[in-house]
């Protein structure tokens, strides 16, 4: 066999092809020399140094809670009918289903320091990993595109404040969005580029500083409208009726329990592309409690005292925070508090849609494909996605967004299985980047086929819980949309027992009970479980 007809690796690579690993310096990944350069590249290898505290991973979730979308989801939750400390249990329970499933899903990739798509190859195998990837990676170019619209109509009122002349710009447009739309949608576009562009260390430091800073202007637009409004008008209760009676409102609060772990279910599927940064399990579990349940509760009660103070102030109920600080009519109000959620959207808009798909799609093809590259195709396709023009509907929202989100469930649900029933938390780390018919991951043809049955088997009949209960009460029929809440739940649960039982009938994922070397052991209680890395490159 000639050498041209050798897989290519890690020394085929030239110097002008090692790029910075995600940001960090050139050799923070573990690039070895046998690793096939179509399965690795130094953002997708194994992380030499694992640094991030659980201040950092608190960070994180505080950026992911506070923005505009989080800020009325909150809201809403306290507007269902139901009582006060009903609301608050439903939030607290479904907050810590959200950190038991996030400490979950971030084991795997902590201990071995991979990301989300490359964890996926112990589990789907080295092709079927793709799929995961794919799917995780298009809904999040889809939120990038309206996170960034929603921060774009903050700017906008910054704009229409300080310079009135733009209002012009609100009568000529074109591709559905005005020109003052565009213009305000390209500044946050190419700030976001530029902030992603220049890595995660830079991202660690944004979020790590935008989050308090948020949560400063949020308490102080509070106590000014509690001042304006009287603490003795402030009600935890939204709701415009009668409440709900006990056992009526019990069903309203398991709902408020699946809008919630709905809600954070997409950063919640690929949290391994942070937790993999982690120093330490304990500090990405210690992190995950505080940026979880503490820091949504209080966020939720800030959120709920806010908007409970509008309908004194204003004399009316203002869910949506942008229209809130657009009414106060002050200039210096306005300017923080559109740069307030900017900053915010902002924030979520990289942690949750833009780190994603940068490691989904580099993952496709690492040869070809950056993490910089992967990121900057999800920024370009979420605006070729015009996400202005269907987002407000709330049809073409179901039936795009609605079906992908419903995938999220089934590949949770494999995930766990795959890692903690047939691994039993035990990976070859090494195997996942080499694409040989003997490697541990390489199944049949790249392909692990009870992963690919169970996504079929979980996937079709979750999607169409999602997407039937609607279409059947558009058509006239009988109304069991509500169903639709808790697709996660179904596809979660299918994709976990359906994976468990096709591994126990015909296994296929390797449990390695008689191999240590080169094995990540995520029962052992050090970051990187057993594996050893090589020496760091010379500087």
């Amino acid at each position: 066999m000639t050498r041209i007809e050798d897989p290519p690796t890690a020394e085929d690579q030239k110097p002008e092809d090692i790029v910075e690993a995600a940001g960090m310096p050139v050799g923070s990944g573990n690039m070895k020399p046998e690793y096939d350069i179509r399965l690795a590249n130094e953002d997708l290898a194994p992380l030499r140094k694992q640094k991030w505290t659980s201040y950092n991973i608190f960070a994180f979730w505080m950026s992911d809670v506070h923005s505009v979308g989080g800020y009325v989801t909150a809201g809403s939750l306290f507007a269902l009918g139901i009582a006060s400390w009903q609301v608050l249990l439903a939030l607290l329970i479904g907050i810590v289903i959200v950190q038991v499933f996030t400490n979950l899903v971030a084991k795997p990739s902590q201990k071995t320091g991979v990301p989300y798509p490359v964890i996926n190859r112990a589990i789907y195998g080295i092709k079927g990993a793709n799929i995961p990837a794919i799917i995780r990676g298009l809904i999040a170019i889809a939120w990038y595109g309206v996170q960034t619209f929603l921060a774009a109509e903050s700017l906008n009122i910054i704009f229409l404040k300080f310079w009135p002349g733009s209002a012009a710009l609100l009568e000529v447009g074109f591709l559905g969005l005005s020109a003052l739309g565009w213009i305000s949608y390209a500044i946050l576009w190419f700030a976001q580029a530029a902030l992603f562009w220049n890595g995660m260390e830079s991202i660690r430091k944004f979020i790590d500083w935008a989050g308090p800073a948020v949560y400063v202007v949020m308490i102080v637009l509070a106590g000014y409208l509690v001042s304006q409004a009287g603490w003795e008008n402030i009600s935890l209760d939204l709701s415009a009726g009668e409440p709900l009676e006990f056992w009526a409102s019990i069903p309203v609060m398991i709902t408020a329990i699946a809008i919630v772990v709905s809600y954070f279910s997409g950063p919640m599927l690929n949290f391994g592309d942070f937790a993999r940064y982690g120093k330490s399990f304990a500090a990405v579990r210690k992190g995950n409690f505080w940026g979880l349940p503490i820091n949504f509760l209080f966020f939720s009660l800030l959120t709920v005292i806010t908007a409970s103070a509008t309908v004194p102030v204003f004399g009316e109920l203002i869910t949506d925070p942008i229209h809130t600080v657009e009414r106060i009519d002050t200039p210096f109000a306005i300017l923080l508090g559109g740069l307030t959620f900017v900053t915010a959207t902002v924030g979520i808009n990289i942690v949750a849609n833009f780190i994603s798909p940068a490691f989904d799609f580099s993952n496709v093809a690492p040869h070809k494909i950056s993490w910089r590259t992967g990121g900057m195709i999800a920024a370009v396709g979420s605006v070729i996605l015009l996400p202005w023009n269907w987002y407000s509907n709330a049809d073409a929202i179901h039936y795009t967004l609605g079906v992908l989100g419903a995938m999220i469930g089934p590949l949770f649900g494999i995930l766990i299985a795959g890692y903690y029933v047939a691994a039993k938390q035990r990976i070859l780390v090494d195997d996942m980047f080499t694409m040989s018919e003997k490697g541990t991951y390489w199944y049949t043809k790249g392909y692990n086929k009870n992963a690919v049955y169970t996504m079929l088997g979980a996937g079709i009949p979750t999607v169409l819980a999602g997407v039937l209960p609607k279409l059947i009460a558009d058509l006239g029929g009988f109304d069991i949309s509500w169903l639709g809440n808790y697709t996660w739940f179904i596809g979660c649960g299918l994709g976990y027992v359906l994976f468990v039982l096709l591994e126990r009938s015909n296994p296929q994922v390797p449990s390695l009970d008689d191999l240590t070397a080169g094995v990540s052991d995520g029962t052992v209680e050090v970051a990187g479980g057993t594996i050893q890395l090589q020496p760091a490159a010379a500087e």
